[in-house]
């Protein structure tokens, strides 16, 4: 058994990874002040901590075997307008993290990144060695941490890798997405199957994909979840190791419309809406990195698997479960 602490544990991807740790017989402190994550996401079995990760030097010691990070700032819009938040909170807070993780003496880290390091790429298959160019200060913020845990594995020895995530979706259980504002796609489609939305929106049908709309690569929570552990095991002192985590293949829009509409055998009328600005036709990860170093292979990769996962969840909320809440 060993010991981790989970930043952002009371999160959607947090929560699902604590829940995987402590089913592995792990012991687990989730570290999170509440603002965006859900007291009752906190698996059983887990200690709960009220704070945030720029307090990390209080509750952090030598008892802890690693530090899984989840914590940050991440609506895409918001940093858009408001950019000090994600640089006081992705940027700061890390750096106060790393400080205590060194003060500590705890060496290894798995850092909860993503492909909108990125940016808007000219090739809708990205690699890790692709060049990052994000196009919002949240993309940028997650970015600069790499670029931070990078000169901390250089500098002072420690293992650390960066999981640079797709499009998560699906629940575990009674862990699922619940943001505010969703900005997701298939929760947004699963509350027009509801009743709780009139309509969804999709973004130009105009590109050059097979049905015109655009496609992205979509990964199952637990899929990702299982790849957190295998990276646990594989950090290594002194690299920064960085994964992209995908399916490998993409879902059009119209794909996840059309799928929901069977999963949950209600209408889901969609509006016709223009481009979004800076929207690729094609984003899909290149998870060969991942297969590689951490022996990691998705599962959960049928969409109508994730939908139904990510179905169940919405309908218990919606009822008023406790387990959905």
């Amino acid at each position: 058994m060993k010991k981790y602490l989970v930043t952002g544990g009371a999160g959607y991807v947090g929560s699902v990874v604590a829940a995987h740790l402590l089913e592995a017989g792990h012991e687990v402190t989730v570290l999170d002040d509440l603002s965006t994550g859900h007291r009752e996401g906190v698996p059983a079995g887990a200690t709960l901590i009220d704070g945030r990760i720029q307090d990390a030097a209080r509750h952090l010691d030598g008892s802890f075997d690693a530090v899984l990070h989840f914590a940050a700032s991440s609506q895409v819009g918001e940093s858009v307008v408001n950019p000090s938040k994600y640089w006081e909170n992705n940027v700061g807070g890390t750096l106060e993290l790393l400080s205590a993780m060194r003060t500590a003496g705890v060496r290894t880290l798995v850092f909860s990144s993503t492909a909108a390091t990125y940016g808007e790429p000219a090739d809708g298959l990205l690699t890790e060695t692709s060049v990052t160019a994000p196009t919002n200060p949240y993309g940028a913020s997650k970015l600069a941490v790499d670029h931070m845990i990078a000169g901390e594995c250089a500098a002072h020895g420690l293992a650390a890798v960066s999981l640079r995530y797709f499009n998560v979706a699906g629940a575990y259980g009674p862990y699922g997405e619940r943001h505010d504002p969703e900005s997701h796609l298939i929760p947004l489609v699963l509350q027009v199957a509801l009743g709780q939305r009139g309509s969804i929106s999709v973004f130009g049908d105009d590109y050059p994909t097979p049905d015109g709309t655009c496609v992205r690569d979509y990964i199952h929570v637990a899929d990702l979840a299982e790849a957190h552990l295998a990276a646990l095991e594989t950090a290594t002192p002194g690299e920064h190791l960085v994964c992209n985590l995908g399916n490998g293949s993409g879902f059009s829009v119209r794909e996840v419309i059309e799928t929901v509409r069977k999963v949950t055998g209600h209408p889901v009328p969609e509006v016709i809406a223009p481009r979004r600005p800076g929207d690729p036709a094609v984003l899909v990860a290149s998870a060969a990195t991942a297969r590689d170093r951490l022996g990691w292979e998705p599962t959960r990769s049928d969409l109508a698997g994730i939908v139904t996962d990510a179905w169940e969840f919405a309908r218990r909320r919606a009822a008023g479960d406790p387990a959905g809440a």
